[in-house]
């Protein structure tokens, strides 16, 4: 808690007067808006502006840039995983109708083979 203050009210009073009277000569001491020093200080506030708006929009750019890329990057590889899985689709395919022929063919064989021993039993 801070320490009595032994000022009394008109001290209060004048002091509070005299802190009003210094911020209102402070802000008359600002020069006016019309002045060239202001004019120049308010169009480096807007160039300052127009470059981060420009960096920015550049910014944006870009991402949407990469972002297009990567998509393009995806396409393409699903593309080619798609084109190889069609292959090897195909490829599979391709060994399973030649197993089945290779099995087709000795299954006959067999057939064969049992009908000529039936022929060559039956001769005897």
């Amino acid at each position: 808690m801070s320490a009595f203050d032994y000022r009394n009210f008109d001290d209060r009073r004048k002091n509070s007067a005299s802190a009003k009277q210094m911020l209102l000569e402070k802000f008359k001491a600002r020069p006016p808006a019309d002045d060239p020093e202001m004019i120049a200080k308010a169009q480096a506030r807007a160039a300052i502006a127009r470059a981060r708006d420009e960096r920015a929009r550049e910014r944006e750019a870009a991402r949407i840039a990469a972002e297009k890329q990567a998509a393009e990057e995806k396409r393409a590889r699903e593309e080619a995983e798609l084109a190889a899985q069609i292959a090897r689709e195909e490829e599979e395919t391709r060994l399973a109708a030649e197993r089945k022929a290779i099995e087709l063919a000795e299954k006959k064989a067999q057939r064969d083979a049992r009908y000529a021993a039936r022929k060559a039993k039956a001769r005897r």
